[in-house]
Protein backbone atom coordinates (compact mmCIF):
# COMPACT_ATOMS: atom_id res chain seq x y z
CA UNK A 1 0.00 0.00 0.00
CA UNK A 2 1.28 3.19 -1.32
CA UNK A 3 1.68 6.41 1.35
CA UNK A 4 -0.64 9.05 0.81
CA UNK A 5 0.65 12.46 0.98
CA UNK A 6 -0.21 14.62 3.92
CA UNK A 7 -3.11 16.84 3.39
CA UNK A 8 -0.60 19.84 4.29
CA UNK A 9 1.31 19.10 1.12
CA UNK A 10 -1.31 20.36 -1.22
CA UNK A 11 -1.15 24.06 0.28
CA UNK A 12 2.54 24.08 0.34
CA UNK A 13 2.05 23.58 -3.59
CA UNK A 14 -0.46 26.11 -3.79
CA UNK A 15 0.90 28.78 -1.97
CA UNK A 16 4.70 29.10 -3.63
CA UNK A 17 4.91 31.66 -6.12
CA UNK A 18 8.09 33.18 -7.84
CA UNK A 19 10.01 35.75 -6.06
CA UNK A 20 11.85 38.37 -8.36
CA UNK A 21 12.85 40.60 -5.28
CA UNK A 22 14.91 39.58 -2.51
CA UNK A 23 16.61 40.78 0.69
CA UNK A 24 20.19 41.50 1.67
CA UNK A 25 20.37 38.33 3.75
CA UNK A 26 22.33 35.55 2.41
CA UNK A 27 21.02 32.16 1.95
CA UNK A 28 22.83 29.65 4.74
CA UNK A 29 25.23 27.21 3.40
CA UNK A 30 22.08 24.74 5.37
CA UNK A 31 19.46 26.21 3.58
CA UNK A 32 21.46 25.76 0.04
CA UNK A 33 22.54 22.12 0.82
CA UNK A 34 18.39 21.10 1.46
CA UNK A 35 17.59 23.00 -2.00
CA UNK A 36 20.40 21.41 -3.75
CA UNK A 37 19.51 17.82 -1.89
CA UNK A 38 16.06 18.10 -3.18
CA UNK A 39 17.49 18.40 -7.10
CA UNK A 40 19.59 15.88 -6.07
CA UNK A 41 16.30 13.18 -5.39
CA UNK A 42 14.24 14.05 -8.24
CA UNK A 43 13.31 11.62 -10.29
CA UNK A 44 14.38 11.47 -13.93
CA UNK A 45 13.89 9.13 -16.93
CA UNK A 46 15.32 5.83 -16.89
CA UNK A 47 17.53 7.38 -12.99
CA UNK A 48 20.05 9.14 -15.92
CA UNK A 49 20.02 12.45 -14.04
CA UNK A 50 20.93 13.95 -16.35
CA UNK A 51 21.83 17.73 -14.80
CA UNK A 52 24.70 19.38 -12.13
CA UNK A 53 23.99 22.16 -10.24
CA UNK A 54 25.70 25.18 -10.73
CA UNK A 55 26.28 27.64 -7.37
CA UNK A 56 27.14 31.41 -8.87
CA UNK A 57 27.65 33.76 -5.97
CA UNK A 58 29.82 36.11 -8.02
CA UNK A 59 28.23 39.39 -8.39
CA UNK A 60 29.20 39.98 -11.85
CA UNK A 61 28.25 36.79 -13.57
CA UNK A 62 25.03 36.73 -11.76
CA UNK A 63 24.46 40.24 -13.73
CA UNK A 64 25.45 38.99 -17.31
CA UNK A 65 23.22 35.51 -16.88
CA UNK A 66 20.55 38.49 -15.90
CA UNK A 67 20.85 40.08 -19.28
CA UNK A 68 20.96 36.58 -20.91
CA UNK A 69 17.15 35.94 -20.60
CA UNK A 70 13.99 37.88 -21.42
CA UNK A 71 12.84 38.01 -17.77
CA UNK A 72 15.79 36.88 -16.10
CA UNK A 73 16.42 40.52 -14.47
CA UNK A 74 15.72 38.84 -10.90
CA UNK A 75 18.75 36.85 -11.21
CA UNK A 76 20.92 40.02 -10.36
CA UNK A 77 19.55 41.06 -7.39
CA UNK A 78 19.33 37.33 -5.77
CA UNK A 79 22.28 36.29 -3.22
CA UNK A 80 22.63 33.49 -5.02
CA UNK A 81 21.85 31.47 -8.57
CA UNK A 82 21.75 27.93 -9.71
CA UNK A 83 22.07 27.02 -12.90
CA UNK A 84 21.06 23.67 -14.24
CA UNK A 85 23.47 22.33 -16.57
CA UNK A 86 21.81 19.36 -19.09
CA UNK A 87 23.40 16.60 -20.28
CA UNK A 88 20.76 16.25 -23.48
CA UNK A 89 23.17 13.97 -25.25
CA UNK A 90 23.21 11.28 -22.27
CA UNK A 91 19.86 12.48 -20.95
CA UNK A 92 17.56 12.03 -24.39
CA UNK A 93 14.70 13.61 -25.37
CA UNK A 94 13.58 13.91 -22.13
CA UNK A 95 16.61 15.79 -20.47
CA UNK A 96 14.76 19.44 -20.10
CA UNK A 97 11.45 17.43 -18.27
CA UNK A 98 13.91 16.27 -16.02
CA UNK A 99 15.45 19.33 -15.62
CA UNK A 100 12.59 21.05 -15.06
CA UNK A 101 11.33 18.09 -12.28
CA UNK A 102 14.82 19.51 -10.73
CA UNK A 103 13.97 22.89 -10.61
CA UNK A 104 10.56 22.53 -9.44
CA UNK A 105 12.02 20.41 -6.44
CA UNK A 106 14.43 23.14 -5.37
CA UNK A 107 11.66 25.56 -5.75
CA UNK A 108 9.52 23.64 -3.41
CA UNK A 109 12.80 22.99 -1.28
CA UNK A 110 13.73 26.99 -0.56
CA UNK A 111 9.49 28.20 -0.22
CA UNK A 112 9.09 25.11 2.68
CA UNK A 113 12.31 26.68 4.23
CA UNK A 114 10.71 30.75 3.66
CA UNK A 115 13.22 30.87 0.55
CA UNK A 116 12.08 32.77 -2.54
CA UNK A 117 13.11 31.86 -6.26
CA UNK A 118 12.14 31.80 -9.41
CA UNK A 119 13.25 30.26 -12.75
CA UNK A 120 15.14 31.71 -15.89
CA UNK A 121 15.25 30.71 -19.12
CA UNK A 122 18.14 31.52 -21.51
CA UNK A 123 17.41 31.96 -25.15
CA UNK A 124 18.30 31.53 -28.28
CA UNK A 125 21.15 28.95 -28.18
CA UNK A 126 23.62 31.38 -28.44
CA UNK A 127 22.87 32.46 -24.67
CA UNK A 128 22.31 28.97 -23.16
CA UNK A 129 25.86 28.89 -24.68
CA UNK A 130 27.50 31.83 -23.18
CA UNK A 131 24.89 31.17 -19.98
CA UNK A 132 27.61 27.41 -20.27
CA UNK A 133 31.00 29.27 -20.66
CA UNK A 134 30.15 32.00 -17.50
CA UNK A 135 28.91 28.57 -15.63
CA UNK A 136 32.19 27.32 -16.34
CA UNK A 137 31.11 24.03 -18.07
CA UNK A 138 31.08 22.50 -21.58
CA UNK A 139 29.82 20.19 -24.19
CA UNK A 140 28.09 18.01 -23.85
CA UNK A 141 26.35 20.13 -20.75
CA UNK A 142 24.26 23.03 -21.66
CA UNK A 143 22.49 25.47 -19.58
CA UNK A 144 18.94 27.13 -20.50
CA UNK A 145 17.72 27.31 -17.00
CA UNK A 146 19.16 29.00 -13.73
CA UNK A 147 16.99 29.80 -10.28
CA UNK A 148 17.36 32.90 -8.26
CA UNK A 149 17.39 31.91 -4.67
CA UNK A 150 16.47 34.31 -1.86
CA UNK A 151 15.23 35.66 1.13
CA UNK A 152 11.87 37.51 -0.29
CA UNK A 153 11.57 41.05 -0.40
CA UNK A 154 8.24 42.68 -0.88
CA UNK A 155 7.09 43.72 -4.17
CA UNK A 156 8.25 47.24 -5.66
CA UNK A 157 5.07 49.49 -6.11
CA UNK A 158 4.42 49.37 -10.09
CA UNK A 159 2.51 47.34 -12.20
CA UNK A 160 4.00 44.10 -13.64
CA UNK A 161 4.38 43.25 -17.31
CA UNK A 162 3.50 39.19 -16.18
CA UNK A 163 0.37 38.26 -15.50
CA UNK A 164 -1.01 36.96 -11.32
CA UNK A 165 -3.70 34.56 -10.82
CA UNK A 166 -4.40 31.20 -12.45
CA UNK A 167 -7.39 30.20 -14.66
CA UNK A 168 -10.05 28.08 -12.92
CA UNK A 169 -10.00 24.10 -13.18
CA UNK A 170 -12.73 24.07 -15.88
CA UNK A 171 -10.31 25.82 -18.36
CA UNK A 172 -7.72 23.55 -17.45
CA UNK A 173 -8.69 19.83 -17.54
CA UNK A 174 -10.37 18.03 -19.86
CA UNK A 175 -11.73 14.80 -19.84
CA UNK A 176 -12.34 11.57 -21.62
CA UNK A 177 -14.47 8.99 -20.73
Amino acid sequence: MRDTPSPSAVPALTTMRASRWFTGAPVTDEELRQVLEAGRWTGSARNRQPWRFVVVRNRPVRRRLAELGSYAGHLAAAPLVIALAVDEVAGGEDAQFDAGRAAQNMMLAAHLQGLGSCPASFFPAAHADEAGALCEVAHPWRIRTALSLGHPAPKPPGTSAIPTGRLPLSELVRWVT
